[in-house]
């Protein structure tokens, strides 16, 4: 993943790299999905025999995580003179943008911290727009990491949730007022109707959802910073 460890010059010139297994893996996965990629399958997309890879990659699990750093690719260039929260939000979009390109992606599971480059890099350059906030270093880290989770858990939603059209007609039909006074009252408002998401936004609810929870996210990093 670090380009360390490479075998030496002897012997019979390789045909393959890492980056070519990596890549026919990444198109397999945007093709079928994760389900779909097996050492097999991506060697029947190179034109290998499954064994040959196995010369680059000692196993699929280290094939799906050099994958899931391949996909995520480079963080963005944050404006040097963004505030924190700006920045912030700049980097959470991008996080969310690119995880939505891939959606393959939300299915790698989470075993542990990310190890690879491009995720380090995504990690210095979210570490680098805390730099002007009031924040100790390991707090800067952990509020981090909580918005990293509250992008994947988003991205996860828009991509998973169903169409939704009949949601809140078939509840005005089936709920009992008297029983879910509450949720009734606001149904009756129209808060869960298909065109009037989250926040006011126009680009449906999953777009709304993600806007308005990350706003009230960085409005409780700000006050906890004691700033506006």
């Amino acid at each position: 993943m670090w380009g360390l460890g490479s075998g030496g010059s002897r012997g019979p010139r390789r045909a393959l790299s890492t980056e070519q297994i990596v890549d026919a893996a990444v198109t397999v996965a945007e093709q079928g999905g994760l389900v779909a990629v097996s050492m097999a399958r991506v060697a029947q997309e190179l034109g290998f025999t499954t064994m040959s890879l196995y010369r680059y990659v000692d196993s699929k699990d280290t094939l799906i995580e050099l994958m899931q750093d391949r996909v995520i690719g480079l963080p963005p260039e944050l404006p040097a003179d963004a505030n924190w929260r700006t920045a912030l939000e700049i980097w959470a979009r991008a996080e969310y943008r690119t995880i939505q390109r891939h959606p393959f992606w939300l299915d790698i599971p989470i075993s542990g911290p990310p190890r690879g480059p491009n995720n380090m890099a995504w990690l210095e350059t979210g570490l680098a727009a805390l730099d002007d906030s009031p924040f100790p270093p390991q707090m800067k880290l952990l509020l981090l990491l909580n918005l990293s989770l509250f992008v994947i858990s988003q991205a996860r939603f828009a991509r998973d949730a169903t169409d939704s059209d009949d949601f809140a007609p078939v509840l005005r039909r089936v709920l009992d007022p008297a029983q879910f006074p509450a949720l009734s009252a606001v149904l009756a408002e129209g808060s869960l109707d298909d065109d009037n998401p989250p926040g006011g936004t126009e680009s449906g609810w999953a777009e709304g959802l993600f806007e308005f929870g990350l706003g009230r996210l960085l409005d409780g990093y700000a006050a906890l910073s004691n700033t506006p």
